[in-house]
């Protein structure tokens, strides 16, 4: 299968007639939970599928971070929704969304120490070895943190991948959200990024309201996760990159425009790291 490649974009129902139309997207990232488990596929998808268009199918429910391992009947479901899609890989995020049979409504942030990584690691390999194609863990934005972690967000995310052979689905969107709620040293995360194990970048809009700063999906990208980018792909060099949207959505010509902003900024980033190879 066709590994992602350049710019791409989320794909949702108010989007699909745009991303049929437009020209050089280099793939696409579906939400598994917006699919039906039992009927049909979207058209539109079907047709990108046809084209060969990579697709990745993005999940929010499988909560990799809880103390009890995933439900099977979860991995199951997963499997089957890339198995149908014909995805390259399945990404989900480095948190936990329910706990007792609750469910928190938001992907809430992990505890940064050593036993978290145990039970994370465990959790990973189970769903490895449920799914059809590779795996790729995000880091997450959160409004709030555990009281005195025992490791920095580089060091956990380089953790997590020594004791997993899962990649990494690097949002430079939340890492910026993280560098201004929490003070998280986004320099330290980019510098700890191998780049053989990256997978691809996601890039999402956010606002600030009451002090912090939202990452909403909804909003244009502002310069901050842009400039993440490039310093980024400077460092490790061109990286499949996908624009989030997921409300509020734009009309074509600004949403035209954010993604020749990613684009420019990773042509700055390959830049540097062109002259730096020379």
């Amino acid at each position: 299968m066709k590994w992602p490649t350049g710019v791409g974009l989320g794909w949702r129902r108010q989007l699909a007639h745009y991303i049929d139309e437009a020209e050089g997207l280099g793939f696409v990232e579906v939400l598994a939970e917006h699919l039906s488990p039992t009927g049909p596929l979207p058209v539109p998808l079907v047709r990108l599928r046809e084209r060969g268009v990579p697709v990745v199918l993005h999940a929010v429910s499988l909560g990799l971070g809880s103390a009890e391992p995933p439900e099977q009947r979860r991995l199951d479901w997963l499997a089957r929704m890339a198995e149908r899609v014909g995805a390259v890989c399945v990404s989900e995020h480095l948190c936990f969304v329910r706990a007792g049979g609750r469910e928190s409504g938001h992907l809430l942030p992990l505890p940064r120490n050593e036993r978290m990584l145990e039970v994370l690691a465990e959790n990973v390999r189970q769903a490895e070895a449920a799914l059809p194609v590779p795996l790729a863990l995000e880091n997450v934005a959160s409004l709030f943190d555990w009281p005195e972690p025992a490791l920095s967000e580089a060091q956990w995310l380089v953790g997590v991948l020594e004791r997993t052979g899962a990649r990494l689905l690097l949002d430079v969107a939340n890492l910026h959200a993280n560098a201004l709620n929490l003070g998280t040293d986004a320099a330290a995360v980019l510098a700890a990024v191998p780049r053989g194990r990256l997978a691809y970048v996601h890039v999402a809009g956010g606002v600030k309201r009451g002090g912090l700063y939202h990452d909403t999906h909804a909003h244009a990208v502002p310069e901050g996760p842009l400039a993440l980018l490039e310093a980024l792909v400077a460092r490790v060099g061109p990286v499949p990159t996908l624009l989030e949207r997921d409300d509020r959505f734009p009309p074509p010509a600004e949403l035209t425009a954010e993604l020749e902003g990613i684009r420019a900024a990773l042509a700055r980033g390959r830049a540097s790291w062109e002259a730096r190879a020379a």
